[in-house]
């Protein structure tokens, strides 16, 4: 099958020569290749000005990101063959990582298949596809997870806003087997249940896993406060760890439903207490009840989600770091974190340090943490590369 070329201008395949997946539609010669001549999910031939072949593309034509490779091979299109064996290759590593099958299984660039990503929960696999490519081979996507995994079940979790972004229907659905409700999984021997069906993203978020176990020295005989809990990752798991009280605090009566039941399966039910609310005003309400915390983990959503929302969104990080700040005893640890991956850690840090001076307090960094290995970094794309997690001791001057 001949497939219809998408040229590139003059010394713009530098940037793909040096390793990166994606074509912006200013780079393309639509003189030659005009984008309106694609449809969106087709799979294209990328040429450089000079017409030498760079790889094979799937098409957003409308979109700033037209174009998103997967193959530098032009034989090698985006079919079953190829979806098996990439998957094949990132099972390899999660395999020599994890030794339970509870990971992300597949992370878009990184996996080199951009726009899918597949969290494993043991015998059932949730899938988010991102993009028209990934959407046109759906039905290949299943066939191959259910070749090299053999699952129970598959659920594709299509409802994220991204698909907005490219025009595509927004859906839950079971693609093969059956999947309940919710599925267990196991995180630093911790046990959960997350809510595949109904729950934020795929249910649960691995990409914090190797942070959370950081928490063991610091909540041990400690009293928590888990501000935007979700369904417990990090609160549950500071009550196993030995925490002696565990606030969490959450929007989401549904979460803190979870929460609850999170901790029941692990014996710790009676060190948990939940409170349903606004984070910020459950900050002001804690306030004014006198309440300290030995440690406060605050892992809000991304207040910054476009590169336009930065100034707006860090005053939001400086705003619940700082009341967050104001909870703490005297020798607190506060564990600020970020999913924003227009939010640099070394902004981080400078909004922690001007939250600590302003409060008039001592703030000194003991650990940094990024992202687990089942969300590994393409050197080339630094969107790839988006939690932050700073574990600050917070003291009187």
């Amino acid at each position: 099958m001949t497939l219809p070329s998408l040229r590139l201008k003059s010394n713009s395949d530098r940037r793909i020569k040096a390793g990166h997946l994606w074509v912006f539609s200013n780079e393309v010669d639509t003189a030659q290749t005009p984008l309106t001549a694609f449809e969106p999910g087709q799979e294209a031939q990328l040429e450089s000005a000079s017409g030498k072949p760079l790889g094979l593309v799937c098409m957003s034509p409308t979109n700033l990101i037209c174009a998103r490779m997967h193959s530098r091979d032009v034989g090698h299109g985006l079919d079953k063959s190829l979806l098996v064996h990439r998957i094949q290759v990132a099972l390899s590593l999660r395999e020599k990582l994890f030794d339970k099958p509870f990971y992300r299984l597949v992370y878009g660039d990184a996996d080199l298949l951009p726009g899918l990503v597949v969290d494993r929960f043991g015998d059932y696999l949730v899938v988010q596809i991102a993009t028209p490519g990934m959407e046109r081979v759906r039905e290949a996507i299943v066939e191959a997870l259910v070749q090299v995994l053999k699952p129970a079940g598959v659920l594709f979790k299509n409802d994220s806003g991204a698909r907005k972004a490219e025009d595509l229907p927004s859906y839950v659905e079971a693609a093969f087997g059956e999947v309940p409700e919710h599925v267990a999984l196991e995180e630093n021997g911790v046990r959960f249940e997350a809510p595949v069906w109904t729950g934020q993203k795929t249910g649960w978020f691995y990409d914090h896993r190797m942070n959370r176990a950081r928490l063991a020295p610091y909540v041990n005989g400690k009293r928590v406060l888990d501000l935007y809990s979700y369904i417990g990752g990090w609160g549950v798991q500071a009550a196993v760890m030995g925490a002696t009280e565990v606030m969490c605090v959450d929007s989401s009566a549904p979460a803190l439903d979870m929460v609850e039941h999170n901790a029941g399966l692990n014996g710790v039910a009676e060190k948990m207490a939940v409170v349903e609310g606004d984070v910020m005003d459950a900050l002001r309400e804690l306030k004014s009840a006198g309440e300290k915390f030995d440690v406060v983990i605050a892992d809000p959503p991304a207040f910054i989600k476009k590169r336009k929302d930065v100034r707006n969104g860090e005053a939001a990080y400086r705003r619940l770091n700082e009341q967050a700040m104001r909870l703490l005893n005297k020798d607190g640890i506060l564990v600020s974190a970020s999913c924003s991956m227009h939010l640099a850690e070394e902004n981080l840090r400078e909004i922690l340090l001007a939250s600590s001076r302003h409060l008039d307090r001592h703030l000194v960094i003991t650990e940094r943490g990024f992202q687990g290995p089942d969300h590994p970094l393409h050197p080339a794309i630094p969107e790839t590369g988006y939690i932050k997690s700073l574990f600050c001791r917070v003291l009187p001057v």
